[in-house]
């Protein structure tokens, strides 16, 4: 059961909390448009872009695990406000920078911004039962349309104030977001359940970090939100080289592709609700391999030589398919973040700070790891595309490893004729079953095993 509270008071807790992670994640991603005028300014190559862009999300990544701890214990009310506060002064800071070390350092700590995010998930989590955790947690998650943001307003204040002021505006907005919450937040409603377990020691918390289950799941989010980040990242570089625009044209396309990946989060824990996360990860993945299949193919002339001469063939993605396919994939994506994180709550109940911490650190290492990979592999092969080709690769191994964590644990299940399923809460009798149907007897003895999360799942 859920906390009794008044839905006044979680909606309130929501609303602010969405609004605060969404400039948070603005200003995250931050480099993926003063990033373009600073590699210009200092005459960097596209790894070292792609190191400075990757670095806030390696803090971010790193900064989740003790975050969550720290929200846990403390409640979420001034771990965000605090957190807010410390992110505005780092990001003012970075523009006394004249050195490119300076500048790494100064990205070190605006990439604390990232750590709202378990803050945020921990804090909700607190003010909403089960049985509406994943639309709850999925509209928190939408908040990652400050990465839409800062692509469609930042190139505007970058062309009028240069980086600098850009920079400045960004502290001075996040600076007043973090008073705000401190003053409108209301501690959650296990907050004095929550001091009654700071005894609770370190190791308890993070003992279901030892099985294997969870960092599956933390190599999902690697994809779903990792990849996304460094897209986010990554696509108005991208669109600037491969496509030749300006910085305006390549940032308002660049949020195409964030703003779904963004707000269809909150479709995605509702779907999650519904269906189960184990269909909607299905889906997610599949759709992301055929995507980025395409998206990886590079511009290539094929000759055939015929009996009356040479015939030439040119194939490319346009830029109009190159939008439609980034979009389709950034909608995927944020339907896979939301599934993802609704195993979390359900699976682990009682570490979902730990648990969650873990998992969206992964993710944000995913974050640092692939745009640097991208910048990486533009310098050693020269070829664009080899980006999409590296998530490619990511991608269909995820899925190959869900796939084959999901039938075996159905083999187990049925042949020891036990509810023991990998995925407890994602599992209906009706979903992937194996060609040898259990007997009716046996469907409804499961169903009644699952209980009130068979009932909510169908």
């Amino acid at each position: 059961m859920g906390p009794s509270v008044a839905k006044a008071e979680q909606y309130r807790a929501l609303g602010l909390s969405t609004f605060a992670f969404t400039l948070c994640f603005a200003v995250w991603t931050i480099f993926s448009i003063i990033g373009i005028r600073i590699r210009q300014e200092f005459g960097l190559s596209d790894t070292q872009l792609g190191l400075l862009m990757a670095t806030p999300i390696l803090t971010g990544a790193i900064s989740q695990l003790f975050l969550g701890i720290w929200t846990d214990r403390y409640g979420g009310r001034w771990v965000f406000g605090v957190l807010m506060l410390a992110t505005a002064a780092c990001v003012y800071l970075l523009t006394f920078a004249n050195s490119y070390l300076m500048l790494l350092v100064g990205a070190i700590g605006v990439g604390l911004a990232g750590g709202s995010f378990i803050v945020g998930i921990t804090y909700i989590a607190a003010w909403f039962g089960r049985e509406h955790q994943g639309a709850a947690l999925g509209s928190f998650g939408s908040g990652n349309v400050g990465a839409a943001v800062t692509h469609f307003g930042a190139p505007f204040l970058l062309v009028a104030l240069g980086w600098q002021g850009t920079a400045r505006v960004y502290a001075a907005i996040l600076a007043i977001m973090g008073v705000v919450f401190i003053v409108l937040a209301r501690a959650d409603p296990l907050a004095r359940e929550r001091a009654g377990k700071q005894n609770r020691s370190l190791t308890g918390q993070l003992a279901p970090l030892k099985e294997l289950r969870v960092w599956r799941f933390a190599l999902y989010y690697f994809f779903v939100f990792g990849a996304f980040v460094a897209l986010a990242l990554w696509l108005p570089h991208y669109l600037i080289g491969v496509y030749e625009l300006d910085i305006r044209t390549a940032g308002m396309i660049a949020a195409f592709y964030t703003i779904p990946a963004s707000l269809f989060w909150l479709l995605g824990g509702w779907m999650s609700d519904r269906y189960g996360a184990r269909r909607v990860m299905y889906w997610t993945f599949i759709a992301s391999v055929v995507c980025t299949f395409l998206l990886s193919y590079p511009p290539t002339e094929y000759v055939v030589h015929g009996i009356d001469g040479d015939l030439r063939f040119f194939l490319q993605i346009d830029l109009i398919s190159f939008v439609v396919l980034v979009f389709i994939l950034g909608f995927f994506m944020s339907l896979g973040k939301a599934a993802v994180f609704s195993h979390i709550p359900v699976y682990y109940p009682n570490h979902v700070s730990a648990v969650g911490g873990a998992v969206g650190m992964i993710g944000g290492l995913g974050g640092f790891v692939l745009p640097l990979s991208f910048g990486v592999l533009n310098d050693i092969t020269g070829i664009w595309q080899s980006s999409f080709m590296l998530l490619f690769v990511t991608v269909a191994t995820a899925l190959a490893w869900m796939h084959y964590a999901i039938r075996s644990a159905e083999r187990a299940e049925w042949t020891a004729r036990e509810t023991k399923t990998d995925l407890p809460e994602l599992a209906s009798p009706y979903l992937f079953y194996p060609l040898n149907r259990p007997s009716k007897g046996l469907v409804d003895s499961q169903v009644e095993n699952r209980g009130d999360l068979y009932q909510r799942q169908n």
